[in-house]
């Protein structure tokens, strides 16, 4: 069959691209920018547009269907083109949903934490040659496409997202799956531009809820009171599993799990992964895993792209970056850090970078959010605000914004930079956490430049 993918440079779309490639279909595709590392992979397997830019002329009655991304508009040429030549049009979650509609579906959904718990689930499936297919939104180790969609497999594990479809389906792509067996992590408000209010945010996951197939199962975190609530409304024939961190302890910087089988040691750390790795240890029982092949699986896990990631480690000093943006993934990776290196201090930065970060109603929801680091910045570029057509920040708004003692707010990253390098980082610990890239800025290098 014949693929046309319009926006085919977005991270879930590139790799739908070169999974439906490597399936033996033809794909085809456009984009009006495509960055590193989707560029490269789709050069990579001959799937990079020749010109980029739309044409209403790369669409035809030989293409069997048009996968929507969502960075296309309504009004894309090639997307009108399609309509008019009745040429079916999926979003890449209905694409996804209509190739495993006949296999057992886990989905894992939440506010937090998604990409750690549906990599944890992969990670340990593949380590005990349990046949899947998958779609999850980070780049891991030892897997070359994040797309996978044979026939033969009985099993798909999909992240699954809050955010909407496509730019002519406005449904969150969560409520497309149907899942057999779902996954929450928690309700914290997210994406106000699309959810306005908290309460129209928490009616997601109630449908999300509502669309697990007839005895299915729920496996959710009972930390969460609002959550907590909802499961307990729901007057349907699932079964609710709820979970919280792993029982575990730390000694000389390694996290052990407390398992009926003695005291096993592994690479990640942190309340939040260690409720995730007890989200992740639901499911694969679910799926047939003995708890002692999840042990041993979970043991060599290093953790997903940008979650918690280590970039350095010295005698005493350590850099990691993570993709915390919102106000209790801030919160929580900046504790576990603490919590992991009790006798070295923290400093840590953030970039207010997403359209919720940087929008000033929302803003006062990072009180105190980064009290626990001994130091802390918070930077944002002025022009993104222009990008994104929000109103300009002050910086005494944004401190009076997080509230503590202990932040310092910067809008230049050669600013950062510099005052990071003069730093003396003797039992000294660096955390990045953004959903960009600090404006470019290399992280290795930036390790490179603080050593004591």
């Amino acid at each position: 069959m014949h693929f046309h993918f319009i926006a085919i440079g977005g991270s879930a779309m590139h790799n739908l691209a070169i999974a439906l490639h490597l399936k033996g279909e033809k794909v085809t595709g456009s984009d009006d920018e495509i960055f590193e590392p989707s560029r490269g992979r789709l050069a990579k397997y001959g799937l990079l547009p020749s010109k980029i830019g739309w044409d209403a002329r790369q669409i035809h009655q030989k293409i069997d269907a048009v996968i929507l991304g969502m960075h296309a508009r309504e009004d894309n040429e090639e997307l009108k083109k399609a309509q008019s030549l009745n040429i079916p049009i999926f979003s890449y979650p209905e694409f996804i949903y209509e190739q495993t509609k006949d296999q057992l579906r886990v989905v894992i959904g939440g506010s937090h934490g998604k990409t750690s718990i549906t990599s944890m689930i992969l990670h340990v499936l593949s380590k005990n040659n349990i046949d899947h297919n998958y779609m999850v939104g980070a780049q891991l180790d030892g897997f070359e496409c994040m797309v996978k969609l044979s026939k033969t497999s009985k099993i798909a594990v999909l992240e699954g997202d809050e955010y909407l479809s496509s730019p002519i389906d406005r449904r969150p792509k969560f409520h497309l799956y149907h899942p057999n067996i779902a996954v929450i992590s928690g309700i914290a408000w997210d994406h106000i531009n699309v959810f306005p209010t908290f309460e129209n945010y928490v009616e997601q996951f109630k449908i999300f809820i509502e669309k697990v197939e007839n005895s299915g199962v729920v496996v959710y975190y009972n930390g969460d009171k609002e959550l907590t609530q909802l499961i307990n409304k729901v007057d349907s024939p699932i079964s609710k599993v709820p979970y919280e961190a792993y029982p575990h302890y730390i000694e000389d910087g390694i996290t052990y799990l407390k398992t009926n089988e003695g005291h096993k040691p592994i690479k990640i750390f942190g309340e939040h992964n260690l409720q995730n790795l007890n989200a992740a240890y639901n499911v694969c029982i679910e799926l047939g895993v003995t708890s002692s092949d999840f042990f041993d699986a979970i043991a060599t896990f290093k953790g997903a792209s940008k979650r918690l990631e280590l970039v350095k480690m010295y005698k005493t000093t350590a850099v990691y970056k993570d993709f915390a943006h919102s106000p209790s993934k801030l919160k929580a990776t900046t504790a576990a850090l603490k919590k992991q290196y009790p006798n070295r201090k923290l400093v840590a930065c953030m970039e207010l970078h997403t359209f919720s970060s940087l929008n000033k109603s929302f803003l006062s929801h990072y009180q105190n959010t980064m009290k626990e680091a001994d130091c802390a910045f918070v930077y944002y570029n002025k022009h993104t605000l222009k990008h994104k057509k929000l109103d300009d920040l002050s910086k005494e708004e944004v401190k009076e914004a997080f509230g503590s003692n202990n932040v310092k707010v910067v809008t230049s990253s050669n600013d950062l930079v510099q005052q990071l390098t003069e730093m003396n980082w003797e039992n000294q610990n660096l955390l990045m956490m953004s959903s960009g890239n600090f404006d470019g800025l290399d992280f290795t290098e930036l390790a490179g430049q603080i050593r004591n």
